[in-house]
């Protein structure tokens, strides 16, 4: 496959949707019927067809050669699935009520909506696992910055979406095709609005504004599904837009680049896979490594899933102060088990030695996690790392606890080592007499 130039089919799809906008209207004003489903799509690939009729002819005006003819057919399939691509995928993509989408081959479809306990059953997705699988490799091909496989060679698919959505699939380690979508309702969202949805308190909102403000490095733990990445983009969203900011993920999600009045200045990087050959691999490590040249006042790790676990460590120790990501872990303290476990493996390193970059590298620790009951996301513990004991690892102090409510509130008891700092930057301390 080649390398297509996404910049010409974003271009090209915009004066496709223009054709197809324009004839939507023409038909409401005239009263004809409006263009859905096939019809829809086989006016779209007819506009396609034109539309890379006029490229050509600009290009010889220029004097350009046209382009080759498997590079013309590249970014036509390109082009249209940027509109069509998640197909009978993409009814249930634009419901925003759905939170997640389950499907276990092609006609078992399981839903999720926001605020129910329990998955429901919904209509199949395709005619056929075979068209499944089709649809995804489509996904694959015209998503992210490089084509993706999804092959009985490459079983596993990683990938974000149009409009956000992150998507994992699997297949040929299944008896069927198997496929997870999980959607994110919240794509700009600021503190002040998780607030209003509960998730957490407004005590705890300026205690995690100010940190951002006075540059402390913050790792998110929770469970899946659990609100880390919405709780990231939150905290992301009270850093200053003067900051240069370079995000790493395995597969794009977090999307900070897609708001560019908050962070104009912000840089998305994204792991690539090895190709059909074993080569061309940029793993997650990789790219931490290489942000330190690349001028950034924050990294942000959208998720620690293995051996970038110790770069990462290293960059936030290292100058770049207010550093961001997350992790899994069911409570506060397991995230440094877990680091370590991920250190472990990576680099063989000892237990001690990762437990001491931890305390130098990471300043706090919140806790997020979802109700059993009613599905909503609350902020339940933040720890401040207060250093490094020989005899108990990691030394950390849980600065908010959680209440009978089930909310994170202060707890006055315990000392902010970092306080003196944090209420320069706007923090009123309920426990200062500590200070």
């Amino acid at each position: 496959m080649i390398a297509v130039d996404m910049d010409l089919v974003r271009e090209l799809h915009g004066f496709v949707g223009d054709r197809v906008h324009v004839e939507q209207n023409r038909r409401r004003t005239v009263g004809d019927p409006l263009l859905v489903g096939e019809g829809e799509r086989q006016y779209a690939r007819a506009m396609i067809a034109e539309v890379m009729r006029q490229h050509a002819e600009d290009r010889l005006d220029r004097g350009s050669a046209p382009l080759p003819e498997t590079d013309e057919d590249e970014i036509t399939e390109a082009i249209f699935a940027r509109m069509f691509g998640a197909g009978r995928l993409q009814r249930l993509l634009d419901d925003d009520s759905i939170e997640n989408i389950d499907v276990n081959g092609c006609d078992e479809v399981w839903i999720s909506r926001a605020g129910s306990d329990f998955a429901e059953r919904d209509e199949p997705v395709a005619t056929s696992d075979e068209e499944l699988i089709e649809l995804i490799q489509t996904l694959g091909s015209y998503s992210g910055l490089s084509s993706r496989p999804f092959d009985a060679a490459n079983p596993q698919l990683d990938l974000q979406l149009p409009g956000g959505s992150r998507l994992s699939a699997l297949m040929s380690v299944s008896a069927r095709p198997s496929i997870s979508i999980r959607r994110h309702r919240l794509q700009k969202v600021t503190l002040a609005d998780l607030v209003g949805l509960g998730t957490l308190t407004e005590e705890a909102a300026d205690f995690l504004r100010a940190v951002t403000l006075a540059r402390h490095n913050v790792v998110i733990a929770g469970g899946t599904n659990g609100g880390k990445t919405t709780l990231l983009r939150a905290i992301a969203s009270e850093i200053d837009p003067r900051e240069r900011i370079i995000t790493i993920e395995k597969a794009f999600e977090l999307g900070l680049r897609d708001d560019s009045t908050r962070h104009p200045n912000a840089v998305a990087l994204e792991s690539r896979p090895p190709n059909s050959e074993g080569a061309g691999e940029i793993t997650m490590a990789q790219l931490v490594k290489r942000t330190l040249r690349q001028n950034p006042d924050r990294v942000i790790v959208g998720e620690v899933l293995g051996d970038e676990i110790v770069p990462m460590l290293n960059a936030m120790s290292q100058g770049n102060d207010g550093g961001l990501s997350t992790i899994h872990a069911d409570s506060a303290r397991e995230t440094f088990a877990r680091i370590s476990s991920y250190a472990q493996q990576a680099d063989r390193l000892p237990r001690h030695v990762v437990h001491e970059m931890i305390s130098g590298a990471i300043d706090f620790v919140v806790l997020i996690s979802r109700d059993r009951k009613g599905g909503s996301r609350r902020i339940r513990t933040i720890l401040e790392i207060n250093g490094y004991d020989e005899q108990i690892g990691v030394s950390a102090s849980e600065v908010f606890t959680t209440d009978h409510s089930g909310d994170a509130v202060r707890n006055v008891d315990v000392p902010v080592q970092r306080a003196s700092g944090l209420t320069e930057c706007g923090w009123d301390d309920p426990g200062r007499t500590w200070a």
